[in-house]
């Protein structure tokens, strides 16, 4: 009798054990960090999740984070962007046990669909010392900065390095692509390698254009402003591409407002409630069930590896006066105080 009554008891425990939800769990828990130096520089004072002043990294770390994009530019005298401030902050997060995720924008500032402005030292080169260019660079960058992840380029839907690279000629994107890949490949294999759109429409043609070798991973942008609202369909068109395709899909960048308040005099991105989905508010609590809703998607979508929170540092550390400030404060992870916001939460393993 007590040994049936023991047997009864471990298979209530078992049953009750197998009742538990799966834990959320994806590979890439990231944000872009590309100006937190400025952000300490400024000397603004941010807390972490308990309260306590804290850095933005540390905050970050201790949340969950386990991955920071960097942007880097090949105008090497950037003091945000260039390769010597990328090179220092790689290597302060890397001794930080998390690991560095290098956007190649190709260009000497902002690259975008909208803006692939080739550097000024490469806009007199042949297509042919192009392509060595891509490939010199970008092996100088692997081989000095060891990332862990790699992109080649920013937001390429509508190619890089123009005009030589626009997708209206896509042999030359092709091209230039594969010298990037090759650069990687040749000089740390286990680079991988991040190739970024924009949205989802027109997203299969486009990856269609490079060899399966080219590269490891999807990465998709998604803001419901310019990528869509309907979020059933954008998990259907993330699971339908990387099938298709045989690829890992990361969501490169994303963001959300926690209010839709200013906090200085700079004009924000997001401002009003039809550029945001009506069932995530734009309060602490929407923007935070808005990431972890992506999260949990991503964990249910079999080839989705994450997603990169874009902006969470671009708080107002210039001051609430600044028309040069942020775009982007009330997308913050930290609140107009400093304090640190929910959606921080979603970065727990």
């Amino acid at each position: 009798m007590k040994l049936l009554s023991i047997l009864f008891l471990v298979f209530l425990m078992s049953c009750t054990k197998s009742t538990e939800p799966d834990p959320i769990r994806v590979e890439l828990r990231g944000a872009d960090l590309s100006e937190l130096a400025q952000v300490r520089n400024s000397g603004y004072t941010l807390y972490d999740l308990d309260g306590a002043p804290s850095d933005m990294l540390v905050s970050l770390k201790a949340a969950g984070m386990n991955v920071v994009r960097l942007r880097l530019w090949n105008n090497e005298q950037d003091p945000i962007s260039g390769f010597a401030a990328v090179s220092k902050l790689s290597r302060e997060i890397k001794a930080a046990g998390l690991k560095v995720w290098l956007t190649l924008h190709y260009s000497d500032t902002w690259a975008d669909p909208a803006h692939q402005t080739i550097p000024e030292k490469w806009k007199q080169l042949t297509f042919s010392a192009l392509q060595d260019s891509v490939y010199q660079f970008t092996r100088q960058v692997v081989t000095d900065l060891k990332p862990d992840y790699i992109q080649l380029g920013n937001e390429i839907n509508n190619g890089l390095l123009w005009p030589q690279g626009n997708l209206n000629q896509p042999e030359n994107l092709r091209s230039l692509i594969a010298a990037g890949s090759r650069a990687v490949h040749e000089t740390d294999a286990s680079t991988r390698i991040i190739i970024h759109y924009a949205g989802l429409d027109g997203a299969e043609t486009f990856y269609s254009l490079f060899s399966p070798t080219d590269y490891d991973i999807i990465g998709i942008s998604y803001y419901p402003n310019w990528h869509g609202k309907d979020l059933d369909w954008i998990k259907q068109r993330l699971n339908r591409l990387s099938s298709a395709l045989g690829k890992d899909i990361v969501i490169a960048e994303t963001a959300y407002p926690f209010t839709l308040d200013w906090n200085d005099q700079t004009q924000n991105l997001i401002g009003s409630t039809d550029q945001i989905l009506p069932q995530f508010p734009p309060t602490p609590a929407g923007q935070r069930d808005f990431l972890a809703y992506l999260k949990q998607m991503m964990h249910e979508i079999p080839a989705g590896i994450g997603f990169c929170y874009w902006g969470g540092e671009l708080v107002s550390y210039k001051g609430n006066q600044a028309t040069d400030g942020s775009c982007c404060e009330n997308q913050a992870l930290w609140d107009f105080k400093g304090h640190a916001l929910p959606v921080q939460e979603v970065f727990k393993p």
